[in-house]
């Protein structure tokens, strides 16, 4: 009788199966690393986050929507023979703001409003031409002898409603802790651009408190972050010894950094010629509270600012010297970005290892 072929399973010794297992594990770690870095970098370029902004023009033009080509910056000819008001949607104590229209595209006019605070005004429009860059809004033309400013328009406002805009239900995907992240990021990077500006280091001082500082700032309709209000711009400069001082007014709150405040008590009266200088760290001591506010409330949040705890308390030093620039905060924000979004990719990955 002719004997069959008898086929064994191979059986892999123990430390064998563990080996092939290990390497098949940390095939499957590299590829998803390599994926990560693809998801992040198209996260940031196409996201308009890129070091360069393909649609910024060079100065002294524009370009506005879908148009291939830059226009020049609209004259006072231009402005009253072409820009038509719609409404007022705003005024401070030094402007009015209007939405307008031109072209067939929506646009904001700004017209001053206080004739003595006109020099804020002129600052404001000169900060805002000099500093045209992926994290300042879009200045489209001026008319410097009517205190008369055209920008891009921006459907979202300011920071001030960006909750009740995360309800909306068109936005309700994007109110999540990294794209809550990821603006944090934006205003961290808007900060360590003033302090790196082709003009110098540049100190934002409307920021007493949180409210103010969200109402400089415009959220963008991809959900990004630009800084819109440029009337207040000192600037620090350490080789002439040149400090700076947010008004003339006493400065009060936690919000506000310690050399801010009036450092002589209170049984000595506020003196603005006694007030001492300071610098552009006051910005960094603001950081860990309106981070805290871009997080919000959502499922992850609080993982990330366990994540951010030390850095923000190296913000929250008492000593401004001992603060760490807004390049290293951003870094480590982007660390951490990083790092979360590895671990929602592959949870239970470091246990297994």
């Amino acid at each position: 009788m002719e004997k069959k072929p008898h086929f064994a399973r191979r059986e892999f010794p123990p430390r064998e199966a563990s080996s092939l297992s290990l390497a098949l594990l940390l095939a499957t770690v590299l590829l998803l690393n390599a994926l990560l870095y693809l998801y992040l970098n198209k996260f940031y370029v196409s996201s308009g986050r890129a070091e360069t902004d393909p649609s910024l023009c060079s100065f002294g033009y524009f370009r506005l929507g879908a148009a291939k080509n830059c226009s020049p910056w609209l004259s006072c000819e231009a402005i009253n023979r072409e820009v038509r008001k719609l409404k007022c949607v705003g005024e401070g104590a030094v402007k009015k703001v209007f939405l307008s229209e031109w072209k067939e595209n929506k646009v904001v006019l700004s017209q001053l409003t206080n004739s003595e605070l006109k020099e804020d005004f002129l600052h404001g429009l000169k900060m805002l031409k000099a500093l045209q860059s992926k994290h300042v809004v879009r200045l489209l033309g001026y008319c410097e002898h009517q205190f008369t400013i055209l920008t891009e328009y921006h459907p979202l406002g300011s920071l001030r409603g960006l909750n009740e805009t995360l309800h909306i239900p068109k936005y309700k995907g994007m109110n999540t802790w990294h794209r809550r992240l990821m603006l944090a990021m934006d205003y961290v990077g808007v900060i360590q651009y003033l302090h790196s500006s082709p003009l110098g280091t540049l100190v934002m001082c409307d920021s007493n408190d949180l409210d103010k500082v969200l109402s400089q700032y415009l959220l963008t309709s991809d959900f990004h972050i630009l800084v819109n209000d440029l009337d207040a711009l000192p600037l620090v400069n350490r080789s002439a010894g040149k400090l700076v001082k947010c008004g003339h007014r006493e400065l009060r709150g936690e919000f506000v950094a310690p050399e801010q405040r009036w450092p002589y008590g209170e049984e000595v009266p506020f003196e603005d010629d006694l007030m001492p200088p300071y610098d552009e760290k006051t910005d960094i001591w603001k950081i860990p509270d309106v981070s805290n506010f871009f997080l919000g409330h959502v499922e992850g949040s609080d993982i990330v600012r366990l994540h951010l705890f030390d850095i923000h308390a190296a913000c929250k030093k008492e000593d401004p010297a001992e603060r760490p620039s807004a390049q290293e905060v951003l870094d480590t924000y982007r660390k951490v970005l990083t790092l979360l979004i590895r671990e929602a990719a592959m949870p239970g990955t470091r246990e297994m290892l």
